[in-house]
């Protein structure tokens, strides 16, 4: 039996030859190990894209380390033996080999690290779990920061860290401009004119290996959600670089000014597309962060786009990352709000009368892909709003985008979107009728349903669940300080109004379960 004295097991988001776990790598005595597993696809019910990215990606990067001669063993899913999940494949491996000890750079899901701890212990094999050094943070940090207070707010946590990295910085440690945030001038529209003209998106073409892999997903994964035919993704280092030099030069400028602004048949417009490539560590943050600044100092973007994005990855990423390691498992079982609906079929599959939820749907669909104010203030809104049980619409998000890993998905839409902790990690619950989509898009134009209307005929059912919302909630929001305003809106309405809407509500819900709204 073939001694190893460290096996390297890197998992699909560790795509990085600067990963933690190969520091002090040995060719001599050291192994790497890598695997493609089944049960990443159907745990959710994937999209296509997904799974293409992830095990693209994966390919790739196995092509760059055999380049550089590491020893590798790579349990592709179509080979001879496909595993149901990662524990199946290393317990394989570690059946066949000796082996001193596991190195894995902590998972970014908390089962899977459960899941290896387990494993190790019943195999009597040491496991050394290392720091992600691909964060600018370590769940430690986060838990020294978290200490002793009662509320967790990314602001804070965001300055701290600007502060420690000397990012947007004057000479006396202020911040560049006199203000840490700049939120308010990041959420322009377009008005009626529509966006200005906006850059090429710098698709991709899918390379040989890519191409095997997608007739791959399609082989086994053919009833998945999701087309492959607008697959325009960077999977390897060198692509997700170029992505994010062209983003710089000429999406970062409009950024700031139009980050939450909505356009019909526009998935993109001026965001950048990189939280995959982050996510799976094509993309080194630092870099990105100093580029951005970069180009704020040469005066090739302004402070509030650049600031706003920066805010992103070291403050949102940061403290998203931090929340789900201090709360889970727990934060997977809070429904704060007793939200119990089912998900709508319109998720999967984009046949809706609601022009915002078919846009936004259709075009995930189309490329795995909504930037973050149609994830919040579409998708999410109307599932908050609607009371869509937590665990679905979690499990929906984690399925249907690209960028989706546990530790990023989970607290954004449980905590952030949906509310389920009460406000451990969002002061309030983000609700708004649909004229917040009208203003930010131009949806409503062409959308049978009147945003201001909340009982009629032609009702908008997101203003009509956001009254409803009000109603059903009213007694646990009137004593938020940040609600009180909306709270009060109820008692000015008459009792036969609000039976109205909820009437109305009542109707749309129905019409919801009959995929006839």
């Amino acid at each position: 039996m073939q001694h190893i004295r460290h096996l390297i097991f890197i998992l699909g988001d560790h795509l990085n030859e600067s990963i933690s776990s190969l520091d002090g790598f040995d060719p001599q005595q050291d192994h790497v190990f890598m695997a493609e597993v089944m049960g990443e696809s159907n745990k959710v019910w994937s999209h296509k894209a997904r799974i293409v990215y992830f095990l693209s990606a994966m390919r790739h990067f196995h092509q760059i380390l055999l380049q550089k001669k590491y020893p590798i063993t790579y349990y592709p899913l179509d080979g001879q033996s496909s595993y149901t999940t990662f524990t199946d494949a290393l317990t394989v491996f570690l059946s066949e080999f000796q082996v001193e000890k596991v190195i894995v750079t902590e998972p970014g899901e908390y089962a899977v690290k459960e899941e290896l701890i387990d494993l190790c212990h019943l195999k009597g094999v040491e496991l050394e779990l290392r720091t992600d050094s691909l964060f600018l943070s370590t769940v430690d940090d986060f838990s020294k920061f978290a200490q002793g207070k009662k509320q967790l707010r990314m602001e804070y946590f965001y300055r701290d860290m600007r502060k420690k990295y000397t990012v947007l910085m004057d000479e006396n440690n202020q911040p560049e401009g006199g203000q840490w945030n700049y939120d308010k001038e990041n959420q322009g529209s377009f008005g009626k004119k529509g966006p200005p003209a906006i850059p090429d998106w710098p698709a991709f073409k899918p390379d040989a290996l890519t191409q095997e892999v997608m007739r791959l997903v399609e082989k086994h994964f053919p009833n998945h959600p999701g087309s492959l035919e607008h697959f325009v993704w960077p999977v390897t280092p060198v692509d997700a670089q170029k992505m994010a030099e062209h983003f710089i030069q000429y999406r970062l400028p409009y950024f700031g000014q139009y980050q939450d602004a909505m356009w019909s048949h526009e998935p993109f417009l001026f965001h950048s597309g990189l939280s995959a490539a982050l996510n799976l560590k094509l993309l080194n943050p630092t870099w990105l962060i100093q580029e951005a600044e970069k180009a704020y100092h040469l005066g090739q973007a302004p402070l509030a786009a650049v600031e706003g994005f920066v805010r992103q990855i070291l403050g949102w990423r940061e403290f998203i990352r931090g929340m789900y390691w201090t709360f889970m498992p727990d934060y997977l079982e809070w429904n704060a709000l007793d939200a119990n609906q089912p998900l709508p079929e319109l998720f999967w599959n984009g046949q809706t009368q609601m022009n915002c939820l078919q846009q936004t749907v259709g075009q995930t669909l189309e490329y795995g892909y909504a930037h973050h104010i149609q994830r919040l203030m579409v998708t999410g809104l109307f599932s908050l709003l609607l009371g869509i049980e937590p665990k679905a619409i979690h499990q929906w998000y984690l399925a249907i985008y690209i960028d989706a890993i546990e530790w990023v998905e989970l607290p954004n839409i449980l905590g952030m979107s949906q509310y389920v902790d009460g406000g451990k990690l969002a002061s309030k619950p983000y609700i708004a009728t649909g004229k917040y989509i009208d203003r930010m898009s131009n949806y409503c134009k062409s959308c049978q349903f009147n945003p201001a209307h909340s009982t009629e005929a032609d009702a908008c059912p997101f203003t009509t669940f956001y009254w409803d919302f009000l109603i059903r909630h009213e007694d646990m929001l009137k004593s938020n300080p940040r609600m009180s305003l909306q709270v009060r809106n109820i008692g000015k309405k008459s009792e036969e109004t609000l039976r109205a809407i909820q009437d109305k509500a009542a109707q749309y819900r129905t019409q919801l379960r009959e995929n006839a709204l």
